[in-house]
């Protein structure tokens, strides 16, 4: 049996973007443009957090499941393809933690 991936949610979204808005969420959302998905992506992570510190185990997992949905909708409007935040992890897992974020660029 084959695992859901984000690389399978990812094509999920980039196929609903372009659906019809009335039937759609994402295409919805994707009409709304940047600043509502990136508030509901904001919104998803403050939730995430609450669930994590005072809400039970499944609360935490259907939140976390809403923010990476969320999350591929910002990535799919910003044009950023998933490989390529996942080139920026696996590059920083190559060193520990603290050595790479030392080593970052002033942003």
């Amino acid at each position: 049996m084959t695992r859901f991936t984000l690389a399978d949610l990812e094509r999920i979204v980039a196929s609903r973007a372009s659906a019809d808005p009335q039937g759609s969420w994402t295409a919805k959302l994707v009409q709304a443009g940047m600043p509502k998905a990136a508030k509901k992506l904001g919104e998803e992570a403050v939730e995430t957090v609450i669930a994590a510190t005072s809400q039970s185990r499944a609360e935490l997992v259907g939140e976390t499941a809403d923010l990476l949905y969320h999350l591929m909708v910002v990535l799919k409007i910003a044009d950023v393809p998933l490989s390529e935040v996942m080139d920026v992890l696996e590059g920083r897992t190559a060193q520990s933690g603290l050595a790479e974020k030392a080593g970052r660029k002033a942003e």
